[in-house]
């Protein structure tokens, strides 16, 4: 479903907290179908990953059959109960990771500007965080003053899940909803008049508590990806618990991981830049996403992997670990091609060379026309959003120490491939709503596609302001 609003309207009402005469793309049917179907699958296919990982071999099958001769009671009981332990976890780990995102120190970082003119204000402190994290928890572990239920993970991983639902949903879903009808952060902020489409695309696009603990910062970042390393690590702890070794394929799987997870903390402030923060506002699909989706989903090969040791040999290992860490390094590499690209306005080395570029105009929501550049060289002249082939081809390769005995390791590479296609799309309609002109062939180059016509073809010509009115609702279709 799409909004389009007039001048006049955004005139009268800058804050894009009304619908004035709007049109529709996409059916209302379509588009509500799609949100309340992701409202209510994606929690209970979290779950059913966690059962069938642990106590169905891994097998999609199985765990079929199981409900197909248990029905809804059958899911009911498998559905984790509430633990005080859990709860106990859930509260110290985040509070652990808010007070490390407010005390330790770090760059001051600003944002993209806004539609409505807000440059947000970060403290880059990512890196030393993600640093202190697992050095406290591997010291913990090292010095027998471990938490019990990590320890039996993933078995005592469901409780913790469950935590996870009622705690990203409680308090970091309704929160900013509540603070987006009451006291918004900033004006970057507004209503569309339909609770459910404010639940779940959110009213603030920079939610804030006091004047400093960015809420994005730390569902996506703090929490969400430092989840991502830590259940990696607690995968290694518990096949190393349980039979006094970790397979090869475990140890290949962890190190990618966290090679990926650290080359994001490296690249943090970067992130900041990209459509989850600079463009999605905080609603059920990227908080909730990245409390729970990321660390449960993201995870999952390593999940599968602790019940199922695979011993690959050292050489097959190393040609797997080696791939993938080329993998990571390209997309680290395509980012910074970016950044020092837009970080120079264009006056830099692309490959040896100066860099081709295109420069692009743009009009803000305010009625102001800006100006971009879109850059043609380096990675980013294959194709644009090359980057997500890389990314994609080293989520393969921490998945692959798993072999090919089940498909559900591999889900997470489906739906990486899918979400990466999707964002490119939007990101193309995007560009394309904001009528972005170039020097007469940026219509081109957004159309150009892999020569195997793998669409990845998409563009991001704008890193200035995007539109983030909840009335551009086409950017939230099938986000999550």
């Amino acid at each position: 479903m799409v909004f389009a609003q007039s001048s006049k309207d955004l005139e009268d009402d800058p804050r894009g907290t009304k619908m004035v005469d709007a049109k529709m793309v996409h059916s209302p049917i379509i588009t509500y179908a799609s949100m309340l179907s992701l409202l209510s699958l994606c929690p209970p296919f979290v779950i059913l990953l966690w059962y069938t990982m642990v106590h169905a071999d891994g097998s999609i099958y199985q765990t079929f059959d199981y409900l197909r001769q248990h029905g809804l009671q059958g899911f009911i009981d498998v559905w984790p109960r509430p633990t005080a332990i859990a709860w106990k976890i859930i509260a110290a780990y985040a509070a652990f990771e808010a007070a490390l995102q407010l005390l330790l120190p770090g760059r001051r970082v600003e944002g993209p500007i806004s539609p409505a003119g807000n440059k947000p204000v970060y403290k880059a402190n990512g890196l030393a965080a993600y640093a202190v994290t697992l050095i406290t928890y591997l010291g913990l572990w090292c010095g027998f003053v471990f938490l019990i239920p990590l320890v039996e993970l993933p078995g005592g991983f469901s409780s913790l899940l469950e935590k996870k639902f009622c705690f990203s949903i409680g308090v970091w879903d309704i929160q900013p909803c509540n603070r987006g009808h009451v006291a918004p952060s900033s004006t970057d902020s507004g209503s569309c008049g339909n609770v459910i489409i404010d639940f779940y695309w959110g009213m603030e696009l920079y939610p804030r508590i006091g004047k400093n603990f960015d809420i994005k910062v730390f569902t996506n970042c703090r929490f969400g990806m430092m989840s991502w390393a830590v259940l990696a690590v607690t995968y290694c702890i518990k096949q190393y618990e349980a039979n006094g070794e970790v397979a090869d394929s475990m140890l290949v799987n962890t190190a990618l991981m966290l090679i990926y997870v650290t080359k994001f903390f490296w690249w943090e402030a970067g992130y900041w830049n990209t459509m989850d923060i600079a463009h999605d506002r905080a609603g059920f699909y990227i908080c909730w996403g990245c409390l729970v989706w990321v660390p449960s989903i993201y995870t999952s090969p390593g999940m599968y992997l602790v019940n199922h040791p695979i011993n690959l040999g050292i050489q097959l290992s190393l040609y797997i670990l080696v791939a993938g860490i080329l993998c990571i390094y390209i997309n680290y590499d395509c980012d910074r091609q970016r950044q020092e690209f837009r970080r120079t306005n264009g006056k830099c080395l692309i490959w040896g060379k100066a860099p081709s570029k295109i420069v692009a105009s743009y009009t803000t929501t305010s009625g102001e026309t800006k100006s971009s550049l879109l850059l043609t060289s380096g990675w980013w002249g294959l194709s644009r959003h090359f980057h997500y082939v890389p990314e994609i081809s080293a989520a393969f390769f921490w998945t692959v120490p798993a072999l090919f005995n089940h498909f559900l390791p591999y889900f997470y590479v489906v739906f990486l491939t899918i979400l990466l296609l999707d964002r490119a799309k939007r990101d193309d309609d995007r560009c394309r709503s904001n009528k972005a002109k170039g020097t007469g062939n940026t219509g081109n180059y957004i159309a150009r596609r892999f020569p195997t016509e793998f669409y990845l073809a998409s563009t991001e010509i704008l890193d200035g302001p995007f539109p983030s009115s909840p009335t551009n609702l086409h950017w939230l279709y099938m986000k999550v």
